[in-house]
């Protein structure tokens, strides 16, 4: 069951920073965690999972540069602006699509 509320977040998320005009692409690997990678014209910027906390689940990702999590790297998946606070953070672009 874990798998799938993984899934259905990334799937949420992907859908949501689709209409918000940025590219992704939902990796499902035979082993491991499913991983929400969002593009450039340059190439992945970031692979984004989810992850479950105490209070809930939370995006993070991990640039490949990143070595180590850092904490304010993650968002609330249950968050109504996820999609809009993972955009800005992870291309650079604030705000909302017209």
């Amino acid at each position: 069951m874990e798998q799938q509320t993984r899934f259905i977040h990334l799937v949420r998320l992907g859908w949501d920073l689709r209409v918000l005009g940025v590219r992704t692409s939902l990796v499902l690997p035979v082993a491991g965690n499913p991983v929400l990678e969002v593009h450039a014209a340059a190439g992945v910027l970031a692979r984004i999972t989810a992850v479950r906390r105490r209070r809930g689940w939370v995006f993070t990702w991990r640039p490949w540069w990143t070595r180590l999590w850092r904490r304010d790297e993650w968002v609330w998946a249950e968050a109504d602006n996820a999609a809009d606070i993972v955009r800005a953070e992870v291309t650079g672009v604030a705000g909302v699509a017209a």
